[in-house]
């Protein structure tokens, strides 16, 4: 079956919710049924074919195509199959997601993986602020999945994680890993101020010396048996993730933060 392909007739003058439009919402409605549903935008409801020319019959795989930066929620609480995005998605992209494959050819706004549960979610371009984090006024972001992100990623990224995988081939802004609980944040470009803000336990994979505040303590350089098999589980990825020449075993390891638990540590290549 041919994937059902939503593409943007115009560019909205409003903000879109675009959470009725996952797989698992669809999968027993036909496409006239589809076409029917309302949006949300701004203070007005839209037919899906206002915004949308459709194509397509299976739910299962979801095309958005002429995707701009107006269109929020997309894949949120996703629970089975795959949405990929042609262009930007707004903000909350796959926002609780909680199983599936999520896939965006462009940039992503706030929030987006905002307590996700499992699941795989790909941006090949950057990212904004709370990548993986927790809404505001919670206490506990993304607990578990993989994020790839290809491009660059603002601050406060894994704000209040608590499990899984956030692999950031660019630059991280500032209070990456802030409050963090557990989980994995590797980041192969620079990091900003206040790395690891007041997180308890979790880790901090960096290919560059970060700045680090003085309430982690060097523990000195190790050998750490665990990354070579970390590094492998990323090999079937599309990314510099999966370059076995990036991958290493040997670290500079700091405890932190010792505000907190001080049981979290990064981990920088030596």
């Amino acid at each position: 079956m041919s994937a059902l392909t939503f593409t943007l007739i115009n560019p909205p003058a409003q903000r879109v919710d675009m959470s009725p439009l996952v797989c698992h919402l669809l999968k027993d409605l036909a496409v006239a049924d589809i076409a029917a549903l309302h949006l949300q935008s701004g203070k007005r409801k839209l037919r899906v074919d206002e915004l949308f020319t459709i194509e397509g019959v299976d739910s299962q795989a979801i095309v958005i195509k002429n995707s701009t930066a107006k269109l929020d929620f997309i894949g949120k609480e996703l629970d089975g199959g795959s949405i990929t995005v042609e262009g930007d998605a707004g903000a909350y992209l796959g926002m609780g997601m909680k199983s599936g494959e999520l896939k965006v050819h462009g940039n992503a706004g706030l929030y987006a993986a905002c307590e996700m549960k499992k699941g795989y979610l790909e941006v090949s371009g950057n990212v904004g602020d709370f990548l993986g984090a927790a809404l505001p006024g919670n206490k506990m972001g993304m607990k578990g999945g993989t994020i790839l992100v290809k491009g660059n990623v603002g601050q406060r990224a894994g704000d209040h994680m608590r499990r899984g995988n956030i692999l950031i081939e660019g630059n991280a802004g500032d209070y990456c890993g802030s409050r963090m609980t557990a989980g994995t944040i590797a980041v192969m470009g620079q990091t900003g101020r206040f790395l690891g803000y007041a997180m308890r336990r979790g880790t901090l994979l960096l290919w560059n010396p970060p700045q680090l505040s003085a309430s982690f303590n060097d523990c000195g350089a190790h050998t750490l048996a665990f990354l070579p098999i970390l590094f492998a589980s990323f090999k079937t990825l599309d990314s510099k993730f999966a370059d076995s020449t990036l991958a290493f075993n040997r670290v500079q390891r700091y405890a932190g933060d010792m505000s907190e638990m001080g049981r979290g540590e990064v981990l920088v290549k030596l």
